[in-house]
């Protein structure tokens, strides 16, 4: 736990820094725009069709038909309302897929060259890599997202899922790029297997966050970055090691 404190700490304060405020938002507010807009323009739209299939659930839909216009507009509204809840972590993806692609590469190169420069590049990663993890991550997380929704009528049950879902993409996308320019191929696949419990405490940490307002906006670069100072300073910690230790 002192490390991810120790990690966390450090990521705050690497944000600060001179020439970080550009990448800390811009990931955010172009996600956050784009899923507005779409909500505006077709959230109305989905929840009329969503409306028009529910005659033909099995028992609901008796009830519904025989319902009255009220019951009708309150399950229209219900919908939408659902709708628009799904946008929270549609907009934390999209912001975590542009800081994974573009603008954590970039805050890596200042947060290495100010609080790793003894640590050796060995460039078992690459750019592609980092797309692949990512695109993947990304898939898994729509389709459970999506095989949930039925679970989301349940008071609370889409935020624990939307948190859940979203440590696990935080670990699967932020583990590889913070280790991909220093640590080697073997570094790059045992590091996260081997701190897996503390990593997944810290996207949990990042989770929880991306759902308060205001903080929502810098939660996913903090958690870039919180990910490369844990995983970074661990690479530097097994380094130093002797060879019978790092394999044990």
């Amino acid at each position: 736990m002192s490390q991810i404190l120790l990690a966390s700490m450090r990521a705050i304060r690497s944000l600060i820094q001179p020439g970080m405020l550009w990448h800390l938002l811009w990931p955010a507010l172009l996600s956050a725009l784009i899923w507005v807009v779409l909500g505006i323009l077709f959230i109305g739209d989905l929840a009329a069709a969503g409306e028009a299939l529910l005659p033909g659930v099995p028992l609901l839909g008796k009830w519904f038909v025989a319902s009255g216009a009220w019951t009708h507009l309150a399950v229209g509204g219900l919908l939408q309302i659902l709708l628009w809840c799904l946008v929270l972590p549609l907009i934390y993806v999209s912001a975590l897929l542009l800081l994974a692609t573009v603008a954590l590469p970039l805050m890596l190169e200042r947060v290495a060259a100010r609080d790793y420069a003894d640590l050796q590049r060995r460039a078992g990663g690459s750019q592609w890599g980092s797309l692949r993890t990512t695109l993947l991550a990304l898939v898994f997380f729509l389709v459970c997202l999506l095989l949930s929704l039925p679970l989301w009528l349940i008071p609370g049950a889409g935020l624990v899922i939307s948190v859940l879902l979203s440590a696990r993409l935080n670990q699967r996308c932020f583990s590889y790029d913070a280790l991909m320019s220093h640590a080697d191929a073997d570094e790059l696949v045992r590091l996260p297997q081997r701190y897996k419990t503390d990593l997944t405490l810290l996207g949990l940490m990042a989770g929880v966050l991306a759902f308060v307002p205001v903080l929502n906006f810098v939660v996913p670069a903090w958690s870039g970055l919180a990910f490369v100072h844990y995983l970074l300073e661990a690479l530097r910690r097994e380094r130093a090691l002797p060879l019978r230790d790092v394999e044990a």
